[in-house]
């Protein structure tokens, strides 16, 4: 009996993991760009049962790591300058201004901070050509430097825009228009290598197999940028409800052998009285 309630508490174990991810998962289905995490299951080595090698059972289950669905979720207009949404496979570049280390994205959810510069919520300034003739990577900041000779003096930004190849165009109040930046993106051959950093954010690690360098929006796969708009979660809420329900029945059932397990080393112990 010993067997069969190893491998209900092993079943125990995984699908309360598995209750965690779809948790997580519906925990999220708001969050701009949130991908979906999934675990897969994996039975255990099997042992002789008996004397007989040749006669084996199963020592539970155990699951694999848990694994995002990078699939693009939906994008849909918001109004706003500072949002971006990336209509491919890509990622926007950001940069910690406190420690220098650079992280990867998919929520395009960015703000101007005091001094001018593109963010993330958290502060984490979004990285491309810092300067107009597209030549200086670096902190992306929107005001009128690099603005031609002829613009007013004292005119100060009134709005700009971002092209699908992510050039970012200044417009003054005297009516100049320039370009002062653009925003790159990077890409990645295994982007389940990436560890997750909390706040929307990704680290970069070996594993992941990102490009050399970034790359313009548009190019190497990586996708254009639709401006004023924000990718939605890829959270499917019907499915991850069906999966929950699946989750419950298992833990349920495991629970079950381990309570008839129970009753049947009971019954062993009574017929020795």
């Amino acid at each position: 009996m010993f067997p069969a309630m190893d491998a209900a508490i092993s079943g125990l174990q995984q699908f309360q993991q598995d209750i965690n991810v779809i948790g997580n998962n519906i925990a999220n289905v708001d969050t701009t760009a949130y991908k979906t995490g999934r675990i897969d299951f994996q039975d255990t080595l099997s042992q002789a049962l008996g004397a007989d090698p040749s006669v084996l059972v199963g020592t539970g289950v155990t699951t694999t790591p848990v694994e995002s669905n990078f699939a693009p979720g939906a994008v849909t207009s918001t109004g706003r300058a500072t949002d971006m949404a990336i209509t491919g496979n890509g990622f926007f570049v950001v940069r910690d201004p406190a420690t220098g280390v650079q992280y990867l994205t998919r929520a395009g959810d960015f703000q101007l901070d005091a001094n001018g510069y593109l963010v993330t919520g958290n502060g984490m300034r979004v990285q491309g050509f810092a300067d107009g003739k597209l030549s200086t990577t670096g902190d992306i900041k929107i005001d009128a430097t690099g603005a031609p000779s002829t613009a007013a003096a004292g005119a100060a930004v009134s709005s700009f825009s971002v092209s699908p190849a992510g050039v970012i165009s200044v417009t003054l109040s005297d009516g100049t228009t320039f370009t002062r930046g653009q925003v790159m993106l990077q890409n990645c051959e295994a982007p389940n290598a990436l560890v997750e950093a909390g706040n929307n954010l990704y680290a970069e690690t070996p594993g992941a197999g990102l490009l050399s360098q970034s790359v313009t929006p548009g190019t190497a796969g990586v996708g254009g940028i639709q401006s004023d708009s924000l990718e939605a979660s890829n959270v499917d809420l019907t499915n991850e409800m069906a999966n929950l329900i699946t989750a419950q029945r298992a833990f349920e059932a495991n629970s079950k052998i381990i309570t008839t397990s129970d009753e049947v080393l009971q019954d062993l112990v009574n017929l020795k009285r």
